[in-house]
């Protein structure tokens, strides 16, 4: 694929993620809602191409004043090449209500379980280092019970791929050394697919940017702008219409690795 190619593609599935929700009927209900995530990342180093993969992500709304979503993610890492990586691993998700058209059932939060698989790989540009990562969902849903709905009665299956284009920007030099700044940015769209998907085949998109700063090579920290486009999976009982959120916020992030290998070493 020639340079250019790799930049209209993934500007082509950004386009189509946003004009999404825009092209979507003019009946459509819209629920804004402030985000606050707090989100943590790691791949701690293990052998000389495995990593172990730790993940944590506490999303509020109403400006971190009411639970949105819980997420914890376990997984492994295979260096294949330079910039190209595999991956795969599970997490527990959890879903509270929230907004003024919860998803969440019978007012209580809705567990949700999954295995993932991915491909991640990356190239420079100059100054900037740009990422592409492919992501394959396998997800349970719980449904609660009517007459214990703080009990899961069963458990609907889901497909869900997803695309990932982040990018990276040194603002002290022509690489990112420790104790430096750099512009970070990444746009993603979800895609449901298989049995049990509703209205949302367009299932999200999260379009965000903001400034990093590098403590170590281990050891980053970012604040980001946060918008997201959501579609329910079913209609408004009320009234019959699609219901979409776009919400929108901040994205605290920390990384930080480890490596094992290192301390084996020594």
């Amino acid at each position: 694929m020639n340079t250019s190619l790799r930049f209209v593609l993934p500007a082509s599935l950004a386009w189509l993620a946003l004009a999404a929700p825009a092209a979507a009927q003019t009946t459509r209900l819209i629920d804004h809602n402030t985000l606050a995530w707090f989100t943590y990342s790691a791949d701690h180093q293990v052998a000389a191409k495995w990593a172990v993969h730790t993940e944590a992500q506490w999303r509020r709304v109403q400006a971190g004043g009411h639970p949105q979503q819980l997420l914890l993610r376990l997984g492994g890492v295979y260096g294949l090449a330079k910039d190209v990586q595999l991956g795969g691993g599970y997490t527990y998700f959890v879903t509270y209500p929230y907004g003024r058209y919860p998803t969440a059932e019978l007012g209580q939060p809705t567990p949700e379980h999954r295995v993932y698989e991915d491909v991640t790989f990356g190239a420079d540009y100059a100054r900037l280092h740009l990422t592409h990562r492919l992501r394959l969902e396998q997800r349970w849903l719980g449904l609660l019970d009517p007459a214990r709905p703080t009990e899961v009665a069963s458990w609907q299956y889901q497909n869900r791929a997803r695309y990932q284009l982040a990018g990276q920007v040194p603002l002290q030099g022509a690489t990112l050394d420790d104790h430096e700044w750099y512009v970070t940015f990444f746009d993603e769209l979800f895609i449901s697919f298989g049995p049990n998907v509703g209205q949302n085949v367009f299932n999200q998109n999260r379009l965000s940017g903001g400034l990093g700063h590098q403590f170590t090579k281990n050891f980053q920290l970012e604040l980001n702008y946060l918008n997201q486009w959501t579609q329910h999976d079913t209609l408004d009982e009320a009234t019959g219409r699609p219901v979409f959120e776009n919400n929108n916020g901040f994205r605290l992030n920390v990384a930080y690795n480890l490596d094992f290998t290192k301390a084996h070493a020594n």
